[in-house]
């Protein structure tokens, strides 16, 4: 069954080429497979939808954590409880039933909101690593929360504007079963195949150079302050300076010091992130340029096969973002486990003029638009 709005002239090519397609390049993979898979997808819903759930709630219900940031990062994570809600659980039953039960119209429509909520996700991370590099390389602190929510809202003006043709028939979807969700299909018209590589383009290639180069000039930037800081070090002489221009010098050197680790451990951070989207993306990526490109391709028995894996890997990182978070970012680990019930709470909680005393690094409180990573 084919979902596109094209001519009958391009349906009767098309069907040509799939009456034999309907054998090999058709086939499910095996039932224990399959239901493996769609098990594991399962989890992967609840998962993510819980992560990043809170990782909304805590944005929300906490002023203090509502800086440009952590917006950003709460969108991200809206984002992805939306994939998990609008697109996973389809997959999910397709890979069990090997059918695709919901409609053509329908299955348009779940293409377009996963490339739709795809985009605003990789948007939100192409913004974080401008504003890293902005702050790091440039010393241009510059997004405050009023300017990050034009910025978030814009975004999700431009990732509906790209996304949406998809759904009025500007490019060849296939209904499963050649595949366990709606995806690319091969198509020989100019058009088509150019609005395929726009949307590649706009998902992975564009945003990867860009966040690329920002990480390459940011991780070159930081070498050069910690040889900075080293080098001022060691051409001072000790002897030379009074004990009140010793003790300025060493809470300055204190100061350079907390500013470079926090600096540092901020752009880790967002670099797990980046790569996490690297490795998750750049087979779907391909993939999706291959589907409209290469008929060989599309039409091989291992299509089925290949179209589960990467869709299944495209998925992943909406998982991955939140457990990224609380592994990183301590403040909320802090309130990931304040959320818990008190039964789950295996440790008393420390109150926190306490943990100041015994952690003196959480006197440095960065102001309201520097991240909490």
């Amino acid at each position: 069954m084919v979902c596109n709005s094209t001519s009958i002239g391009t349906y009767e090519h098309l069907l040509q080429n799939v009456s034999n397609a309907l054998d090999p390049g058709a086939t499910p993979l095996s039932a224990p497979l399959r239901i493996s898979l769609a098990i594991t997808m399962l989890l992967m819903i609840v998962v993510g939808f819980l992560g990043n759930t809170v990782v909304c709630i805590i944005v929300y219900q906490r002023p203090a954590m509502r800086s440009a940031i952590n917006l950003l990062l709460a969108t991200l994570a809206f984002s992805d409880i939306m994939l998990s809600l609008c697109c996973m659980p389809f997959t999910a039953i397709t890979l069990i039933t090997v059918r695709w039960h919901f409609g053509d119209h329908f299955c348009r429509l779940s293409a377009t909101l996963y490339w739709f909520f795809v985009l605003e996700g990789v948007a939100i991370l192409l913004i974080i690593s401008v504003d890293r590099f902005l702050i790091i390389v440039q010393r241009q602190d510059k997004l405050n929360p009023r300017r990050a929510k034009v910025i978030i809202a814009a975004s999700w003006v431009l990732s509906f504007c790209i996304s949406a043709p998809s759904f009025t028939g500007w490019t060849f979807m296939e209904v499963p079963a050649r595949a366990p969700q709606c995806v690319l299909g091969y198509t020989e018209f100019p058009a088509e195949r150019a609005y395929v590589v726009m949307l590649v383009v706009a998902v992975f290639f564009a945003p990867f150079g860009v966040m690329l180069c920002s990480y390459l000039c940011i991780l070159n930037t930081v070498r050069k302050n910690a040889v900075r800081v080293h080098n001022q070090s060691d051409s001072l002489d000790l002897r030379q300076l009074t004990r009140a221009g010793l003790r300025r010098l060493r809470r300055q050197q204190q100061q350079v010091s907390l500013d470079l680790s926090f600096k540092t451990k901020a752009f880790t951070t967002i670099l797990i992130l980046f790569v996490g989207f690297s490795l998750c993306w750049l087979p779907h990526s391909v993939y999706s340029l291959l589907s409209a490109f290469s008929r060989r391709f599309y039409y091989s028995a291992s299509f089925y096969t290949t179209s589960t894996c990467v869709l299944w890997l495209s998925y992943l990182k909406s998982v991955f973002n939140p457990i990224v978070y609380c592994w990183r970012i301590k403040k909320f680990r802090e309130a990931c486990i304040e959320l818990l019930p008190q039964t789950f709470q295996i440790l008393p909680k420390v109150p926190e003029r306490i943990q100041r005393k015994i952690q003196p690094s959480t006197v440095y409180v960065c102001n309201e638009n520097q991240s909490a990573v």
